[in-house]
């Protein structure tokens, strides 16, 4: 039987669709190659994942469940090692799992997310003001200008990160997403990260206030236990992080696909479609996170029956969003095309079991904010460059535009 090279990933994100295809041709789980030559397992079956994810012999824990880190072969300076090696829920397993989630659970309960529309739609419309501004026929970067700095006002809000930090912790996020860096430029903003991180931490301990960052730093789990410091830090560059990256690029999405497709938006504008429509079908086609690393499997899993492999004991897993939202046995042959009225818009674009995203609901309540409220404020709006020509994220991770250049009104015909 002939074995198939690993099939090295895209660092760059060139083109996430036309890799997933080839993920997808390979089967519902393929070896590939991340940066450092670690291979790993891509999984793009919706269904192979959903089982998977909730399967307790499948890791978040690089240091109990992944050979390679524990025994050291993976360097500080990998590009993906703040990934793995962050002490919060995004990478623990079992009863540390859910000791963490809980102590963060009370931030995201229902009641506070709905508490917050006022003060987005507050937001939201403030930037529209901004925009408004703009002279006819002027282009804008509606990424830049709107589908970034909503959430990340938002999240900063709700960590409670004064003015000061904001444009140095934007930086380090991004670069955290940006799997282009070189080892060094990625060590480097690690470590400018944590550095940002601490002064915030360092501010609420001084000072607390009615905010996330106090609220983690207080928080007391039923047996009296805390966060440690190293679980504080992570846990607040993880909120930040996870709390508008995907956001930005959901609404940097939605906004892209509308535009290059008018009859969709005519759909929607005249109510044979709706908002929540749009949000589904564009978590479905173009998933804010391409592709999230990593998981391990504690023990061999026996996948033959399903996807013709065995995942042996210690290996990584990378579970591929985006390949998976364009399944064609899932979604048809024209699981490529973005349908608000398609009849199942299901996805994984949250994650799935334990560790679903917490932030879901917030994520939501913006894009239900912000989509339909812009295209009311700027009905004739257009993109301003070629939908071919818009260049990716420099990332196989974060699935957004560098920008995303768009005319809010014609400019006036002359006389």
């Amino acid at each position: 039987m002939t074995v198939e090279r690993p099939l090295p990933i895209d660092l760059n994100g060139t083109d996430i669709h036309a890799e997933g295809a080839r993920l997808r041709a390979r089967g519902p789980a393929t070896r590939v190659e991340l940066p450092g030559g670690v291979l790993a397992w891509s999984v793009t079956s919706p269904e192979l994942l959903r089982r998977l994810l909730t399967d307790s012999r499948v890791s978040k824990d690089a240091t109990r469940h992944w050979p390679a880190f524990i025994n050291g072969e993976i360097p500080l300076d990998w590009p993906l090692h703040i990934w793995v090696a962050a002490r919060n829920m995004f990478t623990a397993y079992g009863a540390d799992h859910t000791r963490l989630r809980r102590l963060v659970a009370p931030a995201f309960t229902a009641r506070r997310t709905r508490a917050l529309a006022p003060r987005i739609e507050s937001i939201t419309r403030a930037l529209l003001d901004d925009l408004d501004a703009t002279p006819p026929g002027e282009p804008v970067d509606l990424r830049e200008r709107y589908a970034y700095p909503l959430p990340i006002q938002v999240i900063s809000e709700l960590m409670g990160v004064p003015d000061e930090l904001r444009a140095g912790l934007r930086r380090a996020v991004d670069g955290v997403f940006d799997t282009s860096l070189t080892p060094e430029q990625a060590q480097a903003n690690g470590l400018e990260m944590y550095r940002v991180i601490g002064e915030l931490i360092a501010g609420k301990r001084a000072q607390p206030a009615d905010d996330l960052t106090s609220l983690l730093l207080a928080a007391r789990d039923e047996d009296g236990s805390t966060l440690t410091d190293q679980e504080v830090l992570d846990t607040c560059m993880l909120v930040i992080g996870a709390g508008h990256e995907t956001t930005s690029n959901l609404l940097d999405q939605a906004i892209h696909a509308l535009l290059t497709n008018p009859d969709q938006l005519a759909l929607v504008t005249g109510g044979k479609a709706t908002w929540r429509d749009v949000i589904e079908e564009t978590l479905r086609s173009e998933s804010p996170v391409a592709n999230l690393p990593l998981r391990y499997a504690t023990e061999d899993i026996d996948l033959r029956e399903s996807a013709g492999v065995v995942i042996g004991q210690g290996e990584p897993i990378l579970v591929s969003y985006a390949a998976a939202g364009r399944d064609p046995a899932v979604h048809g042959e024209d699981a490529d095309v973005f349908d608000v009225t398609r009849d199942l818009k299901s996805h994984l674009a949250f994650g799935y079991g334990t560790h679903k995203c917490i932030g879901e609901p917030l994520a939501r309540l913006e894009a239900e904010a912000a989509l339909p409220l812009l295209f009311e404020r700027f009905p004739d709006m257009r993109l301003a460059a070629p939908a071919a020509g818009l260049t990716p994220i420099p990332s196989f991770i974060s699935h957004g535009h560098r920008a995303l250049p768009v005319v809010l009104r014609p400019a006036p015909e002359s006389e």
